[in-house]
Parts: structure tokens; sequence; C-alpha cells
């Protein structure tokens, strides 16, 4: 998006001596997962010039001012190729204090259940990543405009499976109140960038 709220790219703020969004890349590439994509919109030259993306693949989304809908079907698309891709997690751009065992138990409870998506609960509030089957990507990529899936899974809870988590949600940074409370340290712990990356 447009970090319209902030007034400049909150992908580029400073955050543990890299870009905030390079910081929470690298942190994805530790996880998991076989692959990571990375889907920029505004400001998408600027933030290739500052940013070392590391393994992960960018996407770039020319229809970001759309909204959240239009970067979702963007990195949904590049995953639909590889039919040996069966989950996919969703990881927000601006949420840098994803504690590292949260995917390993949202892969762990996709192990043993048919539901289609697996979001993690932080002390009684469902947050981010969400790891989505296959099977609900095509219905992901049919949202439009500002609205990310939380309406989609709110509305079909039979679909969620959701794994308790004894962590307060990650905070998104959106205002400079926001770039305050990270710089002080308010990311949450967790998420420090790996050695020699």
């Amino acid at each position: 998006g447009g970090s319209r709220r902030l007034g400049y790219p909150k992908q580029l703020i400073p955050y543990r001596d890299r870009p905030l969004l390079e910081h929470v890349v690298h942190s994805v590439l530790r996880w998991p997962v076989d692959r990571v994509v990375v889907v920029l919109g505004a400001s998408a030259e600027e933030i290739l010039a500052a940013m070392d993306f590391g393994d992960a693949v960018v996407a770039i989304n020319d229809d970001w001012e759309e909204g959240i809908a239009s970067s979702l079907r963007v990195g949904f698309d590049v995953l639909s190729r590889d039919p040996h891709i069966d989950l996919a997690f969703v990881v927000l751009g601006d949420q840098p204090g994803i504690p590292l065992e949260v995917p390993e138990l949202l892969l762990e409870a996709a192990a043993s259940s048919l539901r289609r998506a697996i979001a993690p609960v932080y002390r009684y509030q469902r947050s981010n990543p969400v790891l989505f089957r296959r099977q609900l990507w095509e219905r992901l990529m049919t949202l439009e405009g500002d609205q990310g899936a939380a309406a989609l899974l709110k509305a079909h809870p039979d679909w969620v499976e959701e794994v308790r988590v004894d962590h307060l949600p990650p905070k998104d940074i959106d205002t400079a109140d926001d770039v305050a409370d990270l710089i002080a340290g308010g990311g949450h712990p967790g998420t420090a960038p790996p050695a020699g990356r």
C-alpha cells in the first residue's frame, strides 16, 4: 500500500539495522517453507533498490491502489503456477513481531486438520500469519478492494482451524507512534535477524 497514514514507505523504516520489510522477509526465509514470494506495490522501485531480498521471489502488483485484495491475487497467482505447493502462509510486511514458533505450530495443526485455513489466536485475538490450503486460493483471488481474508474467514468459521498461541498479537506498523514503539523495542521478541544475512 501507499503508507498514507505514515506519509512515507513503511517498508523502508530502519529496524535492527535493516529496512523493516527486509527484516520481515529474512525472518520468513528462516521458516520451514520452500519459497517466499514478496508482493510489492507502492514505491516498488525505491524498495527494490534499498533491500536485500535473499532467496525470496519478488512480484510487482501494478494494481496496488485497489487494496490488499490485489496483492493477495498477485501472490497466489505466482504460487498457483507450481502444482507441488499445497499450503501458503500470508504474512504482512509490517508485522515484524511474529514469534518464530508460530509457523511451526500452524504447520503441525495443518498436518492433523482438514480445514482450509489455519490461524493463530494470540491470547484470544486472531491474527497473522494465516496458513491457507490450495483449495481456498481461488476463492481468495476473487476478493476485491482493501479487503483481506479476515472477513471471509469470519463468514465461514467452519473453514478455520484455530491454534492458540501464548503471545501478544504482532503489531501492525501504520503510524508515527507505531514506528516509535517499534524502534523503542515494541516489535515483540522472536524475530531477530539471522546471522550473516
